[in-house]
């Protein structure tokens, strides 16, 4: 089987999640679409994905909430039936840890969060050792624009980032007091005077992404930099899911827990 067969297979099944947001959906239903058995099809899911199922069709649900809590009037009860969720106290739970704000404060600010949170406790003294530098590049023609750059424990772009910066364009990174583990460098842009378009569907062609990973940070080594290279965001790509962070604001770089 090609490459190209099974990103359509793929594909396929992302646009029937997408069509079907509200509805009950199992691995089953969604293994069918794909025409594949339902291990062969969770297998190729993560390797085009880099991702489960499961986790894309949450991710999708994510996003479209936080597309209506935006640009409707609907209530957070509604929007959580809109978006699968039977419970409303479910719905808000999910939203808040993979957004990092509620619901209701999402639509508050306007889908934008002013900071992502102070570290709740300080890093280790081994983690002061260790950074992770590299180089955000764009490919020709890109508009130039901000850049975040995240350390993230999977390739969906949610929740609190272990490290995070802000680059005024592409150009050199340094996330600094990285803790252990294995990490993915998530990278996404926007050209300048368009940050605030970024709330839940961007225009095609708007989004750039780019991931760098898995990095596995040990003790008393030092990680090979990392090059991230943009491109425009694709249906295979994961939503962005985190609050759109105020560039604005006066802190470029913060350290989370």
């Amino acid at each position: 089987m090609t490459t190209t067969t099974t990103e359509q297979a793929v594909r396929r099944v992302i646009r029937y999640m997408q069509m079907n947001l509200a509805q009950e959906l199992k691995i089953d239903d969604l293994a069918r679409t794909a025409m594949f058995s339902k291990f062969h099809f969770t297998r190729l899911f993560q390797e085009v994905t880099g991702t489960s199922p499961g986790r894309f069709l949450s991710a999708l649900r994510i996003q479209e909430a936080k597309s209506l809590l935006v640009n409707s009037g609907m209530s957070v009860a509604d929007i959580s039936c809109q978006v699968g969720y039977s419970s409303v106290g479910t719905f808000s739970s999910r939203f808040k840890t993979c957004v990092g704000l509620s619901p209701s404060a999402y639509r508050e600010f306007g889908g934008i969060s002013p900071e992502v949170a102070s570290p709740a406790s300080a890093p280790s003294a081994v983690a002061h050792s260790l950074s992770l530098r590299g180089r955000v590049v764009f490919p020709p023609g890109t508009a130039p624009g901000p850049v975040f750059v995240g350390l993230f424990p999977s390739c969906v772009r949610q929740g609190r980032p272990a490290r995070w910066s802000v680059l005024d364009g592409p150009g050199a990174f340094a996330l600094k007091d990285v803790p252990g583990g294995t990490w993915y460098v998530l990278c996404h842009s926007v050209p300048h005077g368009h940050e605030g378009e970024l709330f839940g569907h961007p225009a095609p062609g708007l989004l750039s992404v780019g991931r760098y990973g898995p990095v596995a940070v040990v003790p008393g080594a030092l990680p090979q930099p990392a090059e991230v290279v943009l491109r425009p965001q694709d249906i295979l790509d994961s939503p962005i899911l985190l609050a759109l962070l105020d560039v604005a604001g006066k802190q470029r770089e913060r350290a989370a827990p």
